[in-house]
C-alpha cells in the first residue's frame, strides 16, 4: 500500500519509511506544507498520510484543513504523529479532525501494524 508521510526530521522519516518499505508498502515524504501541496493534487490517493504536527514550514492541523477541501484525499485516513503526549493532546487531534493519533518516538515493533490498521480501517468520521 501507499502511504504518504509529512516529516521534517530526517532521521524520524528514515526509521519510518525503512520499517514501513521492510514489509513491502511504498512510502512517498514531505518535509512540510511547500512539499506537501503538490503531493495532494497529483497521483491516486494513498491509503493513510502521516502527519507530523509540528513543521518548519506549517503545522499538520493546517495541513489536514487542506487535505479534508481536498476532494480526492477526504476519504484518506490521516493519523497525526507527534511528540506530543501530553494530557490532553490526542483528545485535541481528534477533535481537531485527525482519525488518529500515533505518539513519537514511534515503538518500532508496533508501528507499521498499526499503520496498517489504520489504513484498513479508513476514515472514522
Amino acid at each position: 500500500m501507499t502511504i504518504w508521510m509529512v516529516e521534517d526530521s530526517a532521521s524520524n522519516l528514515e526509521l519510518a519509511r525503512d520499517l514501513l518499505e521492510l514489509e513491502g508498502h511504498q512510502v512517498i515524504s514531505a518535509e512540510g506544507g511547500v512539499t506537501f501541496r503538490p503531493l495532494m493534487t497529483s497521483g491516486p490517493p494513498p491509503a493513510v498520510i502521516l502527519m507530523d504536527i509540528l513543521l518548519r514550514d506549517s503545522d499538520g492541523v493546517t495541513l489536514l484543513g487542506e487535505i479534508r477541501r481536498t476532494p480526492a484525499l477526504a476519504h484518506v485516513p490521516v493519523v497525526a504523529l507527534t511528540a506530543q503526549a501530553l494530557k490532553g493532546d490526542a483528545e485535541r487531534l481528534i477533535s481537531a479532525g485527525f482519525d488518529g493519533v500515533m505518539t513519537k518516538p514511534i515503538d518500532t515493533r508496533a508501528f507499521v501494524g498499526e499503520v496498517e490498521r489504520w489504513a484498513l480501517r479508513g476514515r472514522v468520521s
